[in-house]
């Protein structure tokens, strides 16, 4: 079963949490964005499957849209912001609470 967890940007899908990986959709209303963070340990992949997005990692900024996916590793500091309503896949390592928020929108 899905678990669905509402969030000040939107929301997240969850559809897998496993030993070795986990899964979900994240749903992110235009114009909102997600906090600036890294993680020490977790690793994770996007894939979006709707809309288009501004990712900024590191230093580097790029516009992803429908059918493009992009990896970010530990320690890459990065923040995703919804040019359109998204739907974006994220799979990761399974590290769910390895989050350092540098800056946050929504004040968490």
């Amino acid at each position: 079963m899905v678990r669905v967890v509402e969030k000040p940007w939107g929301r997240e899908l969850w559809l897998a949490v496993e030993d070795e990986y986990a899964g979900k959709i994240l749903e992110v209303r235009a114009g909102c964005r997600l906090s600036e963070q890294f993680h020490e340990r977790k690793k994770e992949s996007m894939f979006v499957l709707a809309g288009r997005v501004r990712l900024v990692v590191g230093s580097r900024e790029v516009v992803l849209a429908e059918g493009d996916c992009v990896t970010i590793l530990p320690g890459e500091v990065h923040r995703l912001e919804a040019l359109s309503d998204v739907r974006v896949v994220e799979f990761s390592t399974p590290e769910l609470d390895d989050v350092v928020r540098r800056e946050d929108d929504y004040g968490r």
